[in-house]
């Protein structure tokens, strides 16, 4: 029988290329991440919008 582990939001946010597609999980509060999947255009757009916010 597996160990169940808690769930926490806690840590770093991660992006993984899955296949043909990017993989983003952020982690939220209350615990849990939110799993997001996005196509390369996609993830330019997303890089582009965060870039022009920070700078």
């Amino acid at each position: 029988m597996a160990a169940q582990k808690p769930r926490s939001g806690d840590g770093p946010i991660e992006v993984a290329k899955e296949g043909r597609g990017i993989v983003m999980r952020i982690p939220v509060d209350g615990g849990g991440r939110l799993v997001i999947e996005l196509n390369a255009e996609e993830a330019a757009e997303l890089g582009a919008a965060l870039d022009a916010i920070v700078n």
